[in-house]
């Protein structure tokens, strides 16, 4: 058994633990509102980041969405890094993958499609995670 079976498991545990821990980073710094809020309204007295209390305000651009997470600093930071790390594990995965089928079958359209693919997709990971754009005020 290879070592390199750890990589594609990897992937998935530390992607979700890395999402999981912007938003976090989100919720305590009050760039969104809680999950468990499913009340939000069509406006506030005043923004999230001023509001105290266990009772917050939200409105519909305090949706914690994963875009949403990563939008302001410090947890843009950590977003763009997972995103970054995340896509170069998929581009290790998908080559791994693609030369593996070569060595034990012979090269095949479907193959190259998947390797082409596969870097498509963490091309534009790398693009999410490092292209931010932040909400005017």
């Amino acid at each position: 058994m290879s070592l390199w079976m750890i990589l594609p498991v990897s992937l998935p545990a530390l992607t979700i633990t890395g999402i999981w821990v912007v938003y976090a980073m989100a919720l305590y710094n009050q760039h969104v509102c809680p999950v468990d809020n499913w009340m939000y309204n069509q406006s506030c007295e005043e923004d999230l980041p001023m509001q105290r209390g266990p009772t917050l305000c939200c409105t519909l651009d305090n949706v914690p969405l994963i875009s949403k997470c990563g939008t302001l600093p410090p947890e843009s930071c950590f977003f763009s890094l997972i995103c970054s790390t995340g896509s170069f594990m998929v581009m290790v995965i998908v080559l791994l993958r693609y030369a593996h089928v070569i060595e034990k079958h012979q090269n095949c359209v479907l193959n190259t499609a998947s390797l082409s693919t596969g870097w498509i997709c963490s091309a534009g990971l790398i693009m999410v995670g490092n292209f931010q754009v932040r909400p005017l005020p």
